[in-house]
């Protein structure tokens, strides 16, 4: 693991002097390519620093105890060992979760859209719940949301509606959300106080990102066709 992560480390450095490059910094595209790779890699550097810190303050601890001979501070020492370790496991634990490889798709921002589906009424509510609680989840975590479309019913709920989420991991934090979501409630269109079950859809897409597409002019193929009708008149 120790070698995994001084490639990473080494990587991360690189990644640093090249956003440091004047010849990098006047290219948007590059800035954005590196900076995304240095954002991947972030977390398992800092995990990997505080990994080192521990191991050696473990070790720096294991020679006082092999020179200390006085009673109180050798026990204090163990204790503090032993609480070492444990930080020592712990680190090793977030490493390794660290460096799994992660759903190249994380670092996207998102397109939702929520759907009403059985509930009548109370399903468009319901849907209209959903994307108050996605649109507070956005501005507790500083995103952007932008409506793409949506329509609504006559009481205040939706019967669809469709947004983008700009933001820092937005698909990694989102993309569970996608599915058939159910509530049972006593509806506010129920004048009996009858608990209704209603249902709304999400799907939660990545964002597809811009590419440019180069055509050779040699692929392409016009073909000009003409058609008239009786009487010489042009055929539309």
């Amino acid at each position: 693991m120790l070698e995994r992560l001084s490639s990473v480390e080494e990587k991360y450095e690189e990644l640093n002097k090249l956003l440091a490059d004047p010849e990098v910094v006047t290219d948007h595209t590059k800035v954005q390519q590196y900076a995304k790779e240095q954002s991947v890699m972030r977390e398992v550097v800092e995990l990997a620093r505080e990994y080192r810190e521990v191991i050696k303050e473990i070790s720096d601890l294991r020679d006082m105890l092999r020179s200390e001979s006085d009673p109180d501070i050798l026990s204090l020492a163990k204790d503090e060992h032993a609480t070492l370790e444990g930080k020592k496991e712990e680190a090793e634990e977030r490493l390794r979760m660290a460096l799994v490889p992660k759903d190249p798709n994380d670092d996207k921002n998102v397109i939702i859209e929520i759907r009403a589906g059985t509930g009548g009424e109370e399903a468009g509510l319901f849907a209209s719940n959903l994307y108050r609680m996605y649109s507070r989840l956005a501005q507790r975590l500083n995103w952007n949301l932008e409506i793409i479309d949506s329509n609504s019913t006559g009481i205040g709920g939706l019967k669809e509606i469709t947004f983008q989420v700009r933001g820092d991991q937005a698909y990694s934090k989102l993309k569970h959300e996608s599915g058939v979501h159910r509530v049972q409630r006593v509806p506010t269109t129920e004048s009996s106080g009858r608990i209704h079950t209603s249902a709304a859809t999400v799907a939660v897409l990545p964002e597809a990102e811009e590419v440019d597409v180069e055509i050779n002019q040699e692929d392409l193929q016009i073909d000009i066709y003409h058609a008239s009708g009786h009487g010489g008149q042009n055929v539309q």
